[in-house]
This record gives structure tokens, sequence and C-alpha cells, in this order.
């Protein structure tokens, strides 16, 4: 279809839909971004993401990619040569790998089948065995966006203090944050890294670090070479609402309008949403006689859903299918899982009706490309849409 009616439906897990509130708030004329005004709208966002990743310490932006924010959580913490362990949960957690090896850090890198989140387990066994406490930081990945896994970070948490190892906790919130329960201060994290492009119904080019007065201390001392990413001249500048170099000014609007949107439906209620939709999903999936790539019940995402393929079946062809009958772009199999499954995004802006179209694409696009399923997804997820329908505002 060369000029398809209605609107493009984006499943993937982010970039997500932006809301037409938030884009109107960005179409606003920019201001000086060292005047009176702004100072206000600095302070209000910096206050209203701390609400968000709940936290009282101090939550840093950056004009940039997650992958930013990646940077900066290990260039302020540790210096070249230190040992970080790391876990191999999916595409995003080895890039996060490669980034620190480049860095100069020596990673210790437990490898995984990217249909499981970090053992909370190896962590601990890993940490007693560091009886020199050579390990300077655990990073891990709250909720990987390749894989529709999480991590249960509560627990990641309790294995460190069982060990009573100073390591850093280090971790990714890329596609969780705002979606998907986090809690930065319960939770005993020292860095949440996270982006605007997801729960935060915004696009691309905001990136955070949440900071720990423990890490605020490492950062004292660490050795690796910061400047566009030293936290220190951000906090100096962040005190009066400011930023040490020009801002993303009107994605600021955005975040603004985002945090409202958040704040007025309630973090718990966004949560149940998701958590709903996601359950939702993987009944469509499992109605389909398709398996959901993750493997273990107590993490899968309220943010995406994995979908394994049949063998002998391209997950690519089969997105290509729907993008081409029902405009429609569902996210794609990354790394090792290339070809083998596809993604369903059902975060950020994203409510029932948007989900029953995205699931009733699939089902007309398994159809199309010849691959075995069953019928009825669609109806299993109805019913428990039905049924659930007052779960979201309790």
């Amino acid at each position: 279809m060369a000029f398809p009616s209605g609107r493009h439906f984006l499943q993937i897990p982010g970039p997500t839909n932006v809301p037409d509130r938030v884009l109107r708030a960005i179409d606003r004329p920019t201001i000086d971004h060292r005047g009176p005004e702004f100072a206000k709208l600095g302070k209000e966002v910096l206050s209203g993401l701390q609400r968000i990743f709940r936290t009282k310490q101090p939550v840093i932006i950056y004009p940039a990619s997650g992958t930013g924010a990646w940077e900066a959580a290990l260039a302020n913490t540790l210096s070249a040569g230190d040992r970080v362990l790391m876990f191999e949960t999916g595409h995003f957690a080895t890039l996060w790998l490669e980034m620190a090896q480049r860095l100069g850090l020596e990673a210790d890198f437990v490898p995984g089948d990217w249909r499981h989140g970090v053992d909370p387990k190896v962590v601990e066994d890993k940490l007693r065995a560091d009886s020199q406490h050579k390990v300077r930081a655990v990073c891990v990945v709250h909720n990987e966006t390749s894989t529709g896994v999480t991590t249960r970070v509560a627990e990641v948490r309790a294995a460190i203090d069982r060990v009573g190892h100073p390591a850093l906790l280090l971790v990714d919130t890329i596609s969780s944050l705002a979606s998907i329960d986090y809690r930065h201060d319960d939770w005993k994290v020292d860095v949440t890294v996270a982006g605007s492009q997801k729960g935060l119904m915004l696009p691309p080019g905001l990136s955070f670090n949440a900071i720990s007065q423990k890490a605020l201390a490492a950062s004292r001392d660490a050795g690796l070479r910061r400047s566009y990413w030293d936290w220190g001249a951000m906090l100096r500048a962040n005190e009066s609402g400011f930023f040490p170099y020009t801002p993303a000014t009107n994605l600021l609007y955005g975040l603004r309008e985002a945090l409202a949107m958040l704040e007025e439906e309630g973090l718990e209620n966004v949560f149940r949403r998701h958590t709903r939709h996601g359950e939702a999903t993987r009944r469509a999936v499992r109605a389909w006689g398709l398996e959901v790539n993750c493997a273990d019940e107590r993490e899968h995402s309220p943010s995406l859903t994995g979908i394994r393929i049949p063998a002998g079946h391209d997950a690519d062809k089969l997105r290509s299918v729907i993008l081409d009958r029902f405009d429609m772009s569902l996210g794609q199999g990354l790394g090792k899982l290339k070809g083998k499954i596809f993604r369903i995004g059902h975060l950020g802006a994203f409510n029932d009706l948007t989900l029953c179209g995205t699931l009733a694409g699939v089902e007309m696009g398994l159809a199309l490309a010849g691959v075995p399923h069953r019928q009825g997804g669609v109806t299993a997820a109805l019913e428990h849409l039905a049924a659930t329908v007052d779960a979201t505002q309790k």
C-alpha cells in the first residue's frame, strides 16, 4: 500500500507513540535558557523526575540517548582497570559490556540464554568469592528491551547486602522507567540509567542518571576522563535550574507535560495498566500456540513481549508482511535473536483499544505470512481485558 490511510501503528518497544499533549507542549517558542522562565522549567522537571525515579537524591538530565546515560554512569564512578560484574541478559546488556571494555574497565561477564534475567544467587556467589572486593560495580538491565525479560532488582540488591559487598549497583531502566514499578531509593540503587523515548512518552533525545550519595562519593575519586558527562558541573548548575551547556529546551517542555500526565494517572495506575496489557498480550500469544521468549513467570516484562517464531519461519518476514498490509511496525529480533522473535511494545501512551488493534494486526499477519498458529489470540486478550477493566483504577 503506497499511501496507507489512518494512523501508523508504532508498536515497537521504543521510541513509543508521543501523545498529542506532549507534541503540543514541544511545539512552543524556544526561550532563553539562561533566563528566569527557564530556571522555573528546569526546577520543575528535575523535581518531577525525582518522583518518577522514587528518589530524594539528584537526577541529572543529558541531551543524549540512553547510551549517553550508560557512559555517564560508568565514567563518573569508575577508573580504568576497575572490575565490573555484568550479565548477558540480552542485546543491550551486551552493548553496555562493550562500552565498559572500550572505557578500559575489566568486565566479569556472566553468560546467559537471553530468556532469563539476572540470577540473584549468581550475584551473591560471585561477590562472596570476591573477598578482596575487586568488583567495583554490579551492572544490570532492569528490563531487557531485546528479550522482554525483567531482572528482579530488589532481589539483586538483597543478594549484595547479604554478602556485605561494597560494590556499586548500576541499573538500566531505559524500557522500564514509568512503565514498571521501580524504586531507586528503596532498592538502594547507586546509579539508575534511563531515556526519554519509552515510558516517558517523549521523542528520543533526553537521558537521565539518578544518583545515590554513595555514587557521588565514588565520583570524587573516579579516574575515567569525563567532560560532557561530568556530574559535578551538572549538579552545580542544576541548583539554580540551569545547565552547564545548552539544554534541549523544547524536549524539556515535553518532559514537563509527560510528567504531568503520569502524575494525573497516578504511578500505581500506570504500573497496573502496563501489567494488565502485558498479561493480555501473553494470553494472546499462548492462544495462538506460540511461545513467549521469557522463560521465567516471575520475569515477564509488563512493557513489551518477545514472541518466538516456529522453526523454519522468519520473524522479519512476518514483520514485513504486517507493515506492508496493515501499516504497523513491530520490534525485530536483535543480535542472536534476529529472525527468531518479534517484539510487541505495549508501553507509554497505550490503551485497551490500541492493544486490541495491535493483536488483531498480528493475528491477521500470522495467517498471511503462513506462520503455523491457532485462531483465538485476540479473543483471549479481549476476555482478559474485559474481566480486568476496573483493575487500572484502584
